[in-house]
């Protein structure tokens, strides 16, 4: 298991890079519009129009999790033929879920900022934000899958090394444009659109150039429009709708929490908020983990070898979890500091409260990270289903429930209602431990059609 657990290691590695720049690159955002005259009004709308991207965001998830999926299946089968017809279909279900996003979000930006509380000046300024990067929904789309493609074939270090270069692009056209530097316009927070945006194309233009020039072997990018392959297009959604809808259930799970916050008391909602932010930093490793473990294991499963699929799961726990749990000791020990650092006073009421989230949530990170294994697990395997039935169970059925009952019920206040989220991860591992040891869902197979048999799909050159 020990050259399992390096390889795991070295795929997250950059992945855990990656997922730490797009964090940053919001933060510059954030960052950068804190310092405009109408700061408040800015950043408000910069909250709002960061929820609407994230929701839009879902089906997109989809398609880069059934893509990985079966590009890693692929890869694993040693059929490169597929592998680049499965990226070749994927590129035109993600330009079509972006042409959707585009328009779709655009037209009803306005009413759902205005469902979701943001109304005049702070209105005004997300769509001013807003719609630059919904037009170019396509630009992140793309190298979001272009990126899952890569850690599909086992290069993970391509997309990240790009992604520096986009991230100092941000920062400069951020410098420029938000508060005018060096005699350029002043576009306040549409400035910041503009940067992400323009950092966003170069970072897919430059990574998917690079493809093109061979920088990774067996895979090919033309650039013509191919006929469109409806059975791997059902696979794909197969695979992904499950895990976009995951998703929708997680957010779920966290807007309930704040909903019952807001009814105890409201500036557990701001305690909450900060928790959140560094929460976003503490599960990226964990994260990355995961994906590098869907993709070994999808590679797993392709060459046939559901032992060593097995092998990838044992090593992504320990590895996850040895992880998550020293970040956990740190926050723990460390909240005050921490909540410190974001000129909180942790003497003051939601001070307290922001300190005592973060220490359930630091108490919670070792068993999220046997859970987050075996989400990677059953992504790699394309058994997306399992995990979507796993937690919409435990979330509707047992984390909500148990949030209000020791909040309300038991009048625990917030302490009761953040409890109810660590303690329903005991559930989903046991519930994910139980489909490791008893389901069947190593079932190998090139095609990585979530089952299909093995050596089904001979390898073939798809039309150019």
């Amino acid at each position: 298991m020990r050259e399992t657990l390096k390889r795991l290691l070295t795929l997250s590695g950059p992945i855990i890079g990656l997922n730490v720049l797009n964090v940053l690159a919001l933060a510059v955002d954030t960052a950068m519009c804190g310092r405009l005259p109408d700061a408040e009004v800015a950043l408000t709308a910069l909250g709002f129009s960061t929820q609407i991207i994230f929701l839009l965001m879902v089906a997109m998830m989809g398609v880069m999790v059934g893509s990985v999926a079966l590009v890693a299946r692929a890869f694993g089968a040693g059929d490169a033929a597929r592998v680049n017809h499965v990226m070749r279909q994927s590129t035109m279900l993600t330009l079509a879920v972006s042409a959707v996003v585009a328009l779709g979000g655009n037209a009803l930006a306005g009413p759902i900022l205005g469902w979701m509380g943001a109304s005049g000046p702070v209105q005004e300024s997300a769509l001013l934000y807003l719609r630059p990067l919904l037009w170019g929904t396509a630009f992140n789309y793309l190298f979001m899958l272009y990126g899952g493609v890569l850690r599909g074939v086992g290069n993970t270090s391509l997309a990240f090394m790009v992604s520096i270069v986009s991230n100092i692009i941000n920062f400069v056209i951020n410098y420029f444009l938000i508060l005018g530097h060096f005699g350029a316009p002043a576009l306040g927070i549409q400035g910041a659109a503009v940067g992400t945006l323009a950092s966003q194309a170069v970072g897919v233009v430059l990574l998917g150039t690079l493809i093109r020039r061979g920088a990774v072997p067996q895979l090919e990018l033309p650039l013509r429009w191919v006929a469109l392959d409806r059975e791997l297009w059902k696979a794909l959604i197969r695979i992904g709708a499950p895990a976009a809808l995951d998703m929708v259930i997680l957010n779920a799970g966290f807007l309930s929490i704040v909903g019952m916050l807001g009814q105890l008391e409201e500036v557990a909602v701001a305690a909450h908020g900060i928790g959140l932010r560094i929460q976003a930093l503490a599960f990226v490793p964990g994260l990355s983990v995961a994906q590098a473990t869907g993709a070994l294991v999808g590679q797993a499963l392709g060459a046939g070898d559901a032992a060593r699929a097995r092998r990838v799961v044992w090593s992504s726990i320990v590895l996850c979890l040895g992880v998550m749990s020293t970040l956990a000791v740190v926050i723990v020990l460390w909240a005050r500091t921490i909540v410190g650092a974001f000129d909180v006073d942790p003497d003051t009421r939601v001070g307290e409260l922001a300190v005592l989230w973060m220490q359930v949530l630091g108490a919670g990170m070792p068993i999220a990270a046997i859970n987050i294994s075996f989400v990677g697990m059953l992504q790699g395997a394309g058994s997306t289903r399992i995990s979507l039935i796993i937690n919409t169970v435990v979330t509707l059925l047992i984390q909500i429930p148990l949030s209000w009952a020791l909040g309300f019920g038991m009048e625990l206040g917030p302490l009761g209602v953040w409890l109810g989220f660590p303690l329903s991860f005991l559930v989903k591992v046991a519930l994910g431990g139980l489909v490791f040891r008893f389901v069947d869902w190593a079932r190998t197979g090139g095609r990585g059609d979530a089952g299909a048999p093995a050596g089904a799909h001979q390898p073939s050159r798809p039309p150019r």
